[in-house]
Order: C-alpha cells, then structure tokens, then sequence
C-alpha cells in the first residue's frame, strides 16, 4: 500500500533554482493536494526515499514536513510514515492598499470561502517592484491567485508566469488579455450613469468640483466620463488636482475620490458654517460602512465590494472561467 500511495506524489528538486529546498518539497506537496494529485489520507514518501532520490539531507525533508504539519496539512503515524491529514488550500490575494471599503472585500471573500481554504494578503502599493516580488515569491505555493490590478506595464508580463486557470483578477481592467479570469468594477460608463441618477440634486449648486488630487491611483477614466457629465447637461465645472487649493464655497457640490478630502470638507463646513446638502454638496467614491453615520449621511458612488468579494470567493470554489462586472450605484444621503 505504501508503494502504491508513493506513486501518487513524484518529487524533483531544483538545484539551481532561489528557491530554498525545504520550501521546494512544501510547494511540490501543497500544490499535488490543489491538483487531487495527493487527497485526504494518502501516504507520503517516507524522509529517506525523499532524501535518497532527490540527494536531500533529513534536515531539509523535516524541515518541509515539520511546516506542512504545523499549517495542518500533513500528519504522522509511529512505524507509518506521514500522510495528507486535511484537503487543505491555500489562496493569495493581493490587494492595492488597505482601506475600509477592501475591509468589505476581504471579509466578503473569505466568508463565502470552504473552511478548508487559507488566504494570505499581501498588498502592492502600486509599487511594480513590491508587485513583482509578490508574485514571483507565491509562485507554485498557492491553489488559486486572486489579483488586484493597477496601472503599469509590466504587470501582464510579471503574472504571465501564473497558470491563467488559477489567476483572477478583480477591480480594474487594464492591461488584461482576453483570456484572463475577471471580475472588475465600471469606472467610466457606470460612473456616468450614476452621476445621471443624481442631476435634479447637482441643479441646486451653480456648479461642480471634481477634487482629483495628484496622489490618486483612481482610474483617469472615471475623470473623463465626469467631464463628458457636465457638458451633456450643462454644468459649469472644474477638475482640482493639487489638494491644497481645495477650498469650499457656497453654491458648489463637489466629488472626490479621496476620504483626505472628505475630512477637510466637514472641517471647513464646520469652521465656515456651512450646512452639507444645503449650503455646499459632497459626493464621495467608495462605499464604506461608516459613511452612512458620518454627519448626516454622505452621499456615495461606488461599486458593491461585497458582491465582487463573493464573486472572487466563487472562483476559487468552482473550476469555471470567470469573466463579469459588478455593478456601481448611487447611494443618497444628506450630503448632496
């Protein structure tokens, strides 16, 4: 039996590979379970076979089952040797940045996830080098990729080396190929037709600020469709990037992509009197759970991160190709 269990996982060391040994045995079993190469009680190679075929010392092969056993997913038995105790996988899901609205993401992802399934998080900062070490350290260690996109060329080329039947990408699209799997979010004709939900509301201001500051990785489309708003029906407008001049009068409404913004508004408002909804209008980007107590109420458009986190989630369940849209709404409060 033990023989026959054996066949089933078939190793081969790297020796010219940056790829430490040990992490390479780890690897090489995790990624058999993710295939159903290896299931639930099957039997291991025994430490000296691993040592003898891939000239190993018993160091590294305990050291690479010692971690599997630690993250629950091999076991041992006395004068048996070491089995697969669990059907255990692991997921990576790479976001942009923290914030509260990709806190609703992440729960939304990992709840609609099989017990069985471990997610670690890392995050890019938009940074292509930090993106790059990302990915090329997770390769071969995980069952599924779950990706957020950003704007950078050499992306595509960096997560080309990830099966495209394991990567997803969400959020944005740009620099995609037709294959990839994909759930994104609509930042331009979506925008724009929330923007139109809210035209008698924006009538009451003589016109509107879009505060874009020069820090933001906000997709410049969303920019464009907002101008594309204002001249079809008619509103006066002004696009601010340098945060500094963002100074608020009476009679404007304005939008922004940052939560920066947000609080220098209520400050102001606070400091000049002025009553949000009546004196001046905010409408914020992104939903996040306290945005609907802040003030009154602020006024928010933004794509369903619950949906696209349980539409992530649903990738990794089902082996399906993956290509949709979430919605983006329009969410009225007291601030506009």
């Amino acid at each position: 039996m033990l023989n026959e269990e054996q066949e089933k996982f078939v190793f081969t060391i790297n020796h010219d590979s940056d790829v430490p040994k040990y992490q390479q045995l780890v690897n090489g079993i995790t990624n058999a379970i993710a295939e159903n190469i290896l299931q639930k009680g099957d039997l291991l190679p025994s430490v000296n076979s691993i040592c003898k075929t891939n000239q190993l010392s018993r160091d590294t092969v305990f050291k690479a089952y010692s971690i599997l056993k630690d993250q629950n997913i091999i076991d041992s038995v006395p004068n048996k040797g070491y089995y697969v105790s669990g059907e255990t996988r692991k997921v990576l899901l790479v976001l942009d940045t923290f914030k509260a609205y990709k806190e609703v993401l992440y729960h939304s992802f990992v709840n609609n996830l099989a017990d069985n399934v471990i997610t670690d998080v890392q995050f890019h900062h938009y940074n292509i080098d930090v993106f790059k070490t990302i990915i090329n350290n997770s390769v071969g260690k995980y069952y599924k990729y779950v990706v957020m996109n950003f704007d950078h060329k050499e992306v595509s080329p960096t997560l080309s080396v990830i099966a495209n039947e394991k990567l997803l990408l969400i959020d944005w699209n740009i620099h995609t190929e037709k294959q990839n799997n994909y759930v994104f979010q609509d930042f331009g004709k979506a925008f724009y037709n929330a923007l139109e939900n809210a035209v008698d509301l924006f009538k009451k201001y003589k016109n509107i600020q879009f505060v874009y500051p020069d820090y933001t990785n906000h997709p410049k489309e969303t920019l464009e469709f907002f101008k594309k708003f204002c001249t079809d029906f008619n509103f006066d407008y002004e696009v601010i990037t340098d945060p500094k001049k963002f100074n608020i009068e009476k009679g404007i409404a304005y939008i922004s992509v940052s939560d920066r913004i947000l609080g220098h508004f209520l400050e102001q408002c606070k400091e000049r009197d002025l009553e949000p909804g009546r004196d001046v209008g905010f409408l914020s980007y992104n939903e996040t759970p306290m945005k609907k107590f802040i003030y009154k109420g602020i006024s928010v458009v933004s794509t369903d991160f619950k949906e696209l986190g349980t539409k992530a989630a649903a990738f990794i369940t089902h082996d399906e190709v993956v290509q949709s849209y979430v919605s983006t709404n329009l969410i009225l409060r007291e601030s506009l």
